[in-house]
């Protein structure tokens, strides 16, 4: 047994379907965020490269920007915590900021790509 199952922290498959609503909302809370420079969510941008709710309903995040030096990087992080935490359900919120994987247009939903102007296909 693994010390992350023996403190209770691997979420059974009960878990997962009771936080999946709860999962479910944090997204569309993310999906409120925008990048400050292109007219799409961060979510459907790709920049939100691990979502994790544990069994505390505490949310932890990693994600990146499309670019290292975004001088808007300290709001847009406070903007994803605040809409997270205020997500009904959330009792705590984590955001990690990294830059490994570097982010590219491989990352781009569907919809990002519409929004853009892009093929989706590619």
């Amino acid at each position: 047994m693994s010390e992350k199952e023996k403190n209770g922290e691997v979420l059974t498959p009960e878990d997962i379907k009771e936080l999946a609503p709860l999962y479910e909302a944090v997204v569309l809370a993310l999906k409120q965020v925008y990048d400050p420079e292109i007219p799409v969510n961060i979510y459907d941008l790709g920049l939100i490269y691990e979502l994790n709710i544990n069994k505390g309903r505490e949310v932890n995040i990693k994600m990146t920007f499309t670019a290292p030096n975004c001088p808007m990087a300290d709001e847009v992080l406070a903007e994803v915590k605040q809409n997270v935490l205020l997500t009904p359900g959330v009792k705590g919120c984590n955001v990690d900021l990294v830059f490994e994987p570097v982010w590219d247009q491989s990352m781009l939903s569907d919809d990002a790509r519409i929004a853009l102007g892009m093929d989706p296909e590619f």
